[in-house]
């Protein structure tokens, strides 16, 4: 059992100064679901090497069980530091793929030609998707084989209009992944904010935020 995570290498929030990347508990929790289910984790990033950590995502009242056990854990450290360059990942022998959130995918695998094509090919050939939280973002271009956006008539969910309110970031991002995902004709489901919901439609697998990420991550393995 292969799976690829894909993850952001973009760490600049729009022009507010400050950093952003992907979300540590939505990496670390998936990456261990996987792990301890025996499969081959691959990472990967449009840069390669270390993707950004938010460090919002870093303090102290943000750490879960999946991200203590990550700040123990040299191999999977050394995993993340060596993300191989996006560009060079083929879709062959991976019997999923999964995206961690963040806002940096926002802003680059949102528009990576790479991503699209690994997303449309993964669709094509009815492999698992997961995206959490804003990676959900990385639904806004690929195509399913009617030509029609991925999502269009799927129920998904994604980080709601009024969590990206109460991080007060609904200036900065360059899109609301809610309002995106349903002009791309999904029909966006969501739960309370900031508890955990996950969405499955046939192989694709959503989930709506940081506490959905463990619940996307077993939901994906199940299809497997």
């Amino acid at each position: 059992m292969k799976i690829l995570m894909i993850l952001t290498s973009h760490d600049q929030l729009g022009d507010t100064g400050k950093k952003t990347g992907f979300w540590l508990e939505e990496f670390a929790a998936p990456y261990y679901v996987f792990k301890d289910a025996g499969a081959e984790v691959t990472l990967a990033s449009p840069k390669g090497g270390q993707p950004p950590v938010d460090p919002g995502s870093d303090t102290d009242d943000a750490q879960t069980d999946a991200t203590k056990r990550f700040k123990g854990d040299k191999a999977a450290q050394s995993d993340l530091a060596n993300s191989a360059v996006l560009s060079t990942v083929s879709a062959d022998g991976f019997d999923a793929i999964f995206y961690p959130g963040g806002h940096g995918p926002l802003w680059d695998l949102s528009e990576d030609a790479d991503s699209i094509k690994l997303i449309e090919s993964f669709a094509a050939s009815d492999r698992p998707i997961g995206a959490v939280c804003h990676a959900p973002a990385v639904f806004k271009h690929p195509k399913g084989a009617d030509g029609k956006s991925l999502v269009s008539g799927k129920t998904v969910t994604g980080f709601t209009n009024t969590e990206e309110e109460g991080a007060g970031l609904t200036k900065v991002v360059p899109f609301l992944v809610e309002d995106m995902l349903k002009a791309n004709g999904a029909n966006y489901e969501k739960g309370a904010d900031w508890a955990s919901f996950v969405v499955a439609d046939g192989k694709l697998i959503t989930g709506q935020n940081p506490a959905s990420s463990e619940g996307a991550a077993r939901k994906l393995l199940g299809l497997l």
